[in-house]
């Protein structure tokens, strides 16, 4: 018989299962903290999701209402590279704009850097454009602002 059963789940996830993923994702330098997210994610309405199946934890996505009260700001997210290209980064995206389109937010942003050029065809797929870029450091570290109307 055929498999119905989607290849993975979305659902809310706690701040321990966001760090727990962090820390599984090659491209993030360093070490981060549970009071990096705890700190951030304080009194700010965001909404903070994991793609799982059968109980492990594929990838994450997390945002927040940013100083703009209407513009969600799409913060941080990746998934596992063994899990990579199963579209898990799409569907926690297209939730995160669903989710945040129900919030009453009019647009959501995203930072990436021009070392991450898949992010930026991500981005572009997704109907984001290109709308500040950020000299920082070397040129494969200038920040690339991307910004999609919902």
């Amino acid at each position: 018989s055929m498999d119905t059963n989607p290849p993975f789940q979305l659902r809310e996830a706690s701040l321990a299962e966001l760090l727990w993923v962090h820390e599984r994702i090659p491209e993030f330098p360093g070490k981060a903290s549970l009071d990096f997210y705890t700190e951030r994610l304080r009194h700010r309405l965001h909404l903070a999701l994991v793609a799982e199946k059968e109980g492990e934890l594929l990838g994450f996505k997390v945002g927040y209402q940013s100083d703009k009260p209407d513009t969600f700001y799409s913060w941080m997210g990746g998934v596992r590279p063994e899990f990579r290209g199963k579209g898990i980064a799409t569907s926690l995206a297209e939730e995160q704009e669903r989710w945040a389109k129900a919030q009453g937010f009019t647009a959501v942003f995203f930072k990436t850097r021009n070392r991450f050029p898949g992010m930026i065809q991500f981005g572009i797929k997704r109907g984001f454009k290109i709308v500040d870029l950020q000299p920082k450091g070397g040129v494969e570290d200038y920040r690339i602002v991307m910004r999609k109307e919902l």
